[in-house]
């Protein structure tokens, strides 16, 4: 069907209802392929969610499960950061290492950072009232830790976070309000959240999948938009790409450890024939 006919107003209408219809149904997974398309499913959610309030406070059958829901987005770090050093890498490959480079556990235990916890700790409450902490300017100070995942570390994982649906740039604005990382705020929260919308590959490549997605639901309804798209991306999470020049590195590297092994085992064999000799 060409754009623009409401397709995804129609699925989101129809899949919201039947999770308020039925509870144990508690999580919607919406994959898309680009980040734009992402953005644009939780707009048009948010829309459909207030009209469905709306309806239903008209006819006195507005319930609490109405109105407490969450719903987030999760992309790349790039679009969900806050720090420079990251927003202005040039590529994707870029802004994660930069990333991993500020986070990583023992990064972080090298300057004395309080431990990592564990991604299945401290699971969002979602009744919480809209506040605000703004975080200091002296966080920014030391340029070898993320000031924003240090206070997600001390703050977010335990904290509560407001129902609603959070776009792109709503996740941006919370977490700069509360000085936490979004990217990461997004992805403790989808364990919790009503509604997911994320990228194929994290569901369908194996490498992300397991990292992100394997604490979600499985009563979860899943949804692919443009899903004739799900061969190619099943073929590129599996596919492994070479070059020759990697490959020569390789051939390389292999001569030299087969001389190194016959080096060591001809000093042996010298050593042994000494000693017994």
């Amino acid at each position: 069907m060409p754009t623009g006919t409401g397709k995804t107003v129609t699925l989101l209408s129809f899949i919201c209802s039947y999770q308020l219809r039925r509870p144990e149904v508690s999580k919607l997974i919406y994959c898309t392929r680009t980040v734009g398309e992402m953005d644009k499913v939780l707009q048009e959610l948010e829309r459909v969610l207030k009209y469905r309030n709306e309806q239903l406070a008209r006819e006195n059958a507005l319930t609490d499960a109405a109105t407490k829901i969450l719903a987030v987005g999760l992309t790349t770090r790039r679009n969900l950061c806050l720090h420079p050093s990251v927003t202005n890498a040039e590529s994707r490959e870029d802004a994660d290492a930069i990333c991993r480079a500020m986070t990583a556990s023992w990064v972080r235990a090298s300057h004395g950072a309080a431990s990592s916890q564990s991604e299945s700790r401290g699971l969002f409450e979602r009744d919480a009232p809209r506040s605000s902490v703004v975080p200091t300017e002296e966080l920014l100070a030391n340029d070898s830790l993320c000031p924003y995942y240090e206070k997600f570390e001390t703050e977010g994982r335990d904290a509560l976070i407001p129902n609603g649906v959070y776009t792109l740039d709503a996740m941006l604005s919370f977490g700069r309000a509360r000085g936490w990382c979004p990217y990461y705020t997004a992805r403790h929260a989808i364990n919790v959240a009503n509604v997911v919308v994320y990228n194929y590959q994290y569901l369908l490549d194996p490498k992300i999948a397991g990292l992100i997605s394997r604490e979600l639901a499985r009563e979860s309804i899943v949804v692919f938009d443009e899903a004739h798209n799900i061969d190619n991306v099943c073929i590129e999470a599996l596919s492994v790409n070479l070059r020759h020049d990697a490959l020569n590195r390789c051939m390389g590297n292999l001569q030299r450890l087969t001389a190194r092994v016959r080096e060591i085992k001809d000093s042996d064999a010298e050593r042994l024939q000494t000693e017994y000799s």
